[in-house]
């Protein structure tokens, strides 16, 4: 069941970065953000009596956790998204999209999850894959890209997602897999804050050619990042983390079909490189 739930999670994640894509060639990327996280926790506010039982388990000690998890998640997407201002959208998507990476160390280190060998080589499989499938060396060979820059705020947001997938496992463990998203949502005022910094100005996405892949986005996402919670609640997060995570190589897949990105040589091996990592991890894991 959690395998079902990891693979759920890297096609929905997948589909969803696509339509993200198509809607940010309209609207700016942080506006993006702060709407997606606006609109999803109102639409989680209606759900979330559904799911009041599970608040029991909610000390405040664990919302003062999930609070700071939130920060990272937010800070994350920010570091992100100035990587890609920087200059050198290849890299700072390479190294971004490897907090798989840094979730499996925070499983084994931190949070007590133990793995095999053959596990283990698979999930080094899946994170090559991903490494080979994202990075366009021909990019990095252009000039005037500040790399170092880059790579800061890539390593930001690679750490920052991985914290904050990574310990999410603790609040999913005592308070089920709906309260940690809601609750990082509902600190959306953080990204309004860095809005009004920035002093851009607040576009309405309810727009001819905006809104349907906005709302389509958002509710992949969403499901997503639930399969994933629901996924690590009752699985090894080590390898959940690993399958939901390679969803870069299926946005690779999509950007190909629907945009007409070329795929190079190297990012077709770190395709087949990922898959034959998720296959042996789906099948080791029954």
């Amino acid at each position: 069941m959690p395998i079902a739930f990891a693979l759920l999670s890297f096609f929905t994640w997948g589909f969803g970065l696509l339509f993200e894509a198509i809607a940010a060639k309209k609207i700016n990327s942080y506006l993006f953000t702060f709407w997606a996280a606006l609109l999803s926790f109102i639409i989680l506010t209606a759900l979330a009596p559904t799911f009041i039982g599970d608040l029991k388990g909610l000390t405040v000690s664990l919302l003062i956790l999930n609070m700071v998890l939130a920060f990272f998640f937010h800070f994350g997407t920010i570091m992100y998204y100035e990587g890609i201002k920087a200059g050198a959208p290849a890299l700072v998507g390479t190294v971004a999209s490897s907090f798989p990476g840094v979730i499996v160390l925070i499983a084994l280190v931190f949070l007590g999850d133990k793995i095999n060998t053959l596990q283990a080589i698979s999930i080094l499989l899946v994170l090559l894959g991903i490494v080979l499938s994202s990075l366009n060396l021909n990019e990095l060979k252009k000039k005037k890209i500040n790399l170092e820059k880059s790579v800061l705020f890539a390593l930001a947001a690679m750490i920052s997602w991985g914290i904050y997938l990574g310990f999410v496992k603790i609040l999913v463990e005592k308070v089920g897999w709906f309260w940690p998203n809601y609750l990082t949502f509902g600190m959306f005022p953080l990204l309004f804050l860095f809005i009004k910094y920035k002093k851009m100005k607040i576009e309405n996405p309810i727009r001819s050619g905006v809104f349907i892949p906005f709302i389509t986005s958002i509710i992949l996402v969403r499901i997503a990042e639930f399969s994933y919670n629901y996924a690590i609640g009752r699985g090894s997060q080590s390898i959940v983390a690993s399958i939901s995570g390679a969803n870069p190589i299926l946005f690779v897949l999509l950007a190909f079909f629907v945009f007409k990105d070329k795929i190079t040589k190297q990012q077709i091996a770190g395709i087949i490189v990922t898959l034959l990592g998720i296959v042996l991890l789906s099948i080791l894991s029954v």
